[in-house]
């Protein structure tokens, strides 16, 4: 199949993670594969290089941003829309808010052509030409909704009625989580067979069981961590909504009654210089280690050097950091959003607290702190969940497996 892939910015992110290891799965298995991003803007780190090096072609388009700007989103969309007709492709994929928007119109919009094409002439045509009619088949998948309770009323009323607009074109939805599809279908957005979720998948033999213990040393020592340190790491990027405030909060109380705890943030984002003021009004400088940006292949690395992982994010599809940290053996806390509990299962494979409630996270916090082997037990748990339910090519293997439904 001739498959286009259409993402805003290959910034480091799981949506982006996502959509590379689909492209490099799919380009194995023979598929012509075509990915069109927008630039890599902004401080979290980048995907793009490696994306270049995955052997499909990849296209920058200047004009596919995140940021609304009509002048730039006219200009992709009718590049994309020039891009798709030259192509010609079988599936149009799409990811993320802007590009999955902007690309399922431009789609809609080439297919449309192609239909009225074929319609003028349909007594020259055999029948495999008249079903090429139909292509391309547009897809779209949702890694979280552009639409959630942290923003006004109006803006989230305009978001629900482009996504439905988008709606009316998409052949299939891809959801990462079952949370997502439950709400796109009570915003109106969609029709319940349309959706199929598929878990966003890992390179799994990245996540090792047991890193030789020197190592774990070594980068402890690199964030003057003590050897007996209690570690509380999160991964996400320093960015609204994604919860480090609430941590910090816990730590206030937490970091008097136990003197061995440390907290470590792995990532980097714009609220960098906030979290820091924030950690030092608290007191806690000696407390937090700030990673800043790392490169992806040490994150398997970092998450073993610590002891628990705590996410904190109010609104997530479902965070690539759980299951990550599942694949380390880690005891996982997370707040109950979206699509956390499908893998966080409440004291099975971690604990899971409401959102915003900085007393329930303290006593999830303490509970871990406190029992080494409770860590070991939801740690085991969840990696044999992990592995089992987050292989990349599991997730290829779903994903060609619906693009064939669609193009037969």
């Amino acid at each position: 199949m001739r498959i286009i892939h259409i993402i805003t910015r290959l910034i480091l992110g799981g949506a982006q993670e996502n959509t590379i290891l689909t492209c490099e799965g799919l380009h194995r298995r023979g598929h012509e594969v075509t990915l069109i991003t927008g630039p890599a803007l902004g401080p979290e780190g980048q995907l793009l290089e490696r994306a270049k090096s995955g052997g499909y072609k990849v296209m920058v388009l200047n004009h596919l941003r995140r940021a609304i700007n009509p002048v730039h989103d006219i200009s992709a969309y009718y590049q994309l829309k020039r891009l798709i007709a030259e192509i010609n492709p079988d599936i149009v994929h799409t990811h993320s808010a802007k590009a999955g928007i902007l690309g399922r119109w431009a789609a809609a919009a080439v297919r449309s052509r192609a239909s009225q094409s074929c319609c003028s002439r349909v007594s020259q045509l055999r029948s495999a030409q008249l079903a090429h009619c139909a292509l391309p088949r547009i897809v779209h998948t949702i890694h979280g909704l552009a639409f959630h309770p942290y923003q006004s009323a109006l803006l989230n009323r305009i978001y629900i009625a482009v996504e439905k607009s988008a709606a009316r074109q998409t052949d299939a939805f891809i959801s990462v989580a079952d949370a997502m599809t439950q709400k796109a279908l009570a915003s109106g957005i969609g029709q319940p067979g349309q959706f199929t979720r598929i878990f966003s998948g890992l390179e799994i033999d990245n996540f090792p069981a047991d890193f030789p213990r020197e190592e774990i040393r070594r980068v402890r020592r690199e964030y003057a961590i003590p050897d007996v340190a209690v570690v509380i790491t999160t991964l996400a990027r320093l960015f609204e909504l994604k919860g480090h405030e609430y941590i910090i909060e816990s730590a206030k109380d937490l970091a008097k009654r136990h003197p061995q705890v440390i907290w470590m943030f792995i990532g980097d984002g714009l609220l960098r210089s906030r979290l820091e003021n924030q950690i030092a009004a608290a007191g806690l400088k000696d407390r937090f280690r700030l990673t800043g940006l790392v490169e992806p292949e040490r994150i398997p690395l970092l998450l073993s050097a610590g002891d628990i992982l705590v996410h904190c994010s109010l609104r997530e599809g479902l965070a690539r950091a759980l299951p990550q940290a599942l694949l380390c053996g880690k005891g996982v806390i997370s707040f109950d959003v979206d699509g956390a509990a499908e893998v966080i299962i409440n004291n099975e494979t971690g604990l899971l607290v409401p959102p915003q409630d900085i007393a329930a996270l303290t006593a999830a916090e303490e509970k871990l702190i406190a029992d080494a082997e409770l860590r070991r037990r939801l740690g085991a748990a969840g990696r044999e969940l992990a592995r089992r339910e987050f292989d990349k090519e599991l997730m290829v293997d779903k994903i060609e497996r619906l693009y064939k439904s669609l193009t037969i």
